[in-house]
């Protein structure tokens, strides 16, 4: 009998020593906890990122729109007397296809004279956006999915992290939508107050994301054809469904502040 109870208990210390241990809130796979948070901005200069205005070269950072100071990536206007209808994107070296991207940004100052009315506290996120190479010199927006970033007027509703598809459709409970602008269900952020956003890619599936609620959904992220840009991305190869694309952000009449982009790689 002795020996029958020491067998049985080297036994469970052998299952405890096999048995790798799995904490109690461990989460799925692909969650925001099993990945490593990447900085796509370094808090100290514009390294990995490219600059293009339309009307300009790539590369060309039209009157310094873009700067970094005080560890903040900047969108300025203090060197504008108008806008001009000067659109400009800030790319990221690298296009990614599966990931979480956050942002923490907000509006500041006036919009610089010129500037649309509807650009007022207007910034976006670009994901599945084409290489800035194949843009054209006068090209405003790339062909891209849009995370519209808007700020609040003072009063009244104005929701953020809505959709706008630049050259691009999705579907939304299985139907094709075509129109450009779909808002979210986000709250209205006032004020020149710090504003954080994400937004998950996986797999055909994207989501808005606020305060960690799902503010909007959509799939099936697509090429329209009856965009000019678009035909012609299609007639060089670029395939119709889109699976990932490059990430830029917004120069767009309105002074910006971001003081976080950061982007964590999933599983696909």
């Amino acid at each position: 009998m002795r020996r029958t109870r020491i067998a049985l208990v080297a036994l469970v210390c052998l299952l405890l020593v096999a048995t790798p241990h799995v904490a109690k809130d461990t989460p799925a796979d692909d969650t925001p906890a099993k990945g490593k948070w990447i900085q796509l901005f370094n808090g100290k200069d514009m390294t990995g990122w490219t600059p293009k205005f339309a009307g300009h070269e790539l590369g060309e950072n039209y009157n310094d729109t873009f700067r970094v100071e005080d560890g903040i990536l900047k969108v300025c206007y203090d060197k504008y007397k108008t806008f001009g209808n000067t659109f400009g994107h800030l790319f990221y070296k690298k296009p990614f296809s599966n990931y979480r991207l956050r942002v923490e940004y907000r509006f500041v100052g006036k919009q610089v004279p010129g500037g649309p009315g509807w650009a007022f506290r207007n910034n976006g996120i670009m994901i599945h956006g084409q290489d800035p190479k194949t843009m054209t010199k006068d090209q405003k927006f790339p062909t891209s999915i849009e995370v519209q970033l808007l700020g609040g007027k003072g009063t009244g509703k104005r929701s953020t992290l809505n959709l706008c598809t630049p050259g691009t459709n999705v579907v939304m409970d299985g139907k094709l939508i075509k129109r450009h602008v779909i808002n979210s269900k986000s709250e209205t952020y006032h004020g020149d107050q710090w504003v954080t956003a994400e937004v998950e890619v996986k797999g055909n599936t994207i989501k808005h994301i606020m305060g960690g609620k799902v503010v909007l959904t959509y799939t099936d992220p697509q090429l329209d054809e009856r965009d000019r840009s678009a035909k012609s991305l299609m007639k060089a190869g670029a395939k119709k469904m889109l699976t990932g694309g490059t990430i830029s952000i917004q120069a767009e009449s309105h002074p910006t502040e971001f003081r976080k982009i950061e982007l964590m790689e999933l599983k696909d």
